[in-house]
């Protein structure tokens, strides 16, 4: 059976070049857990864990006793986040100010029934409080503009500058100051400064 890699698959969404591109994102898949705070902090490390525990179920379920209809091999995609502040009246270096959107895309052979009954395998058998808070829904970004960055997430703003100014010099704006991050990297085995991180925010004509 042929393994569906992302990286190969849907590299313009993955595997951008370090400059600025516009790109269009369809419609996407994905399990999501939402939550506010320092991302260093115990609430976030619970929203992640939830998100692989059940991602990995999905993934691993050729292997059960009811295999879905459709099922084919491929590689768990990269851990997503959709980043806002909850107060916009302060900067947004102020880390405990932040709000996230976690997410991993899955695979289009999942659909509401098996997210049921994959969620209900994995609050038996690895019980996490964010599993209470996990969803299955769609995400239309239509029209954005992103880059690769790397280095570590506190030099992200560098980055975005240069996105900005690509924007303005091709006739777009930002028209949400949400922003997207995609770790390619895993931050506690990728020195600080060749850390890998897909930016992208979405665009409007101007």
């Amino acid at each position: 059976m042929d393994k569906l890699d992302y990286k190969k698959e849907y590299k313009d969404l993955y595997l951008p070049k370090k400059k600025p591109v516009i790109v269009s994102v369809p419609a996407i898949s994905f399990i999501m857990a939402e939550g506010e705070g320092n991302p260093n902090g115990e609430n976030f490390a619970y929203a992640v864990g939830a998100l692989y525990s059940l991602s990995y179920a999905v993934k691993m379920s050729y292997k059960s006793h009811s295999v879905p209809d459709n099922y084919y091999q491929y590689t768990v995609f990269p851990l997503e986040g959709v980043w806002d502040l909850v107060d916009k009246t302060l900067l947004p270096t102020d880390k405990n100010n932040l709000k996230y959107n976690m997410m991993i895309r899955q695979p289009d052979f999942l659909d509401i029934d098996l997210f049921d009954r994959f969620l209900l395998e994995t609050k038996r058998k690895r019980p996490n409080p964010y599993l209470e808070k996990v969803k299955f829904g769609t995400i239309s970004e239509g029209i954005c503009c992103q880059m690769l960055h790397i280095g570590s997430y506190d030099e992200e703003p560098v980055s975005f500058e240069i996105m900005d100014k690509f924007c303005t010099d091709n006739g777009y704006r930002r028209s949400s100051y949400k922003h997207r991050e995609i770790y390619l990297s895993d931050p506690g085995k990728t020195e600080q400064d060749k850390l890998k991180t897909v930016l992208r925010y979405q665009i409007e004509h101007k």
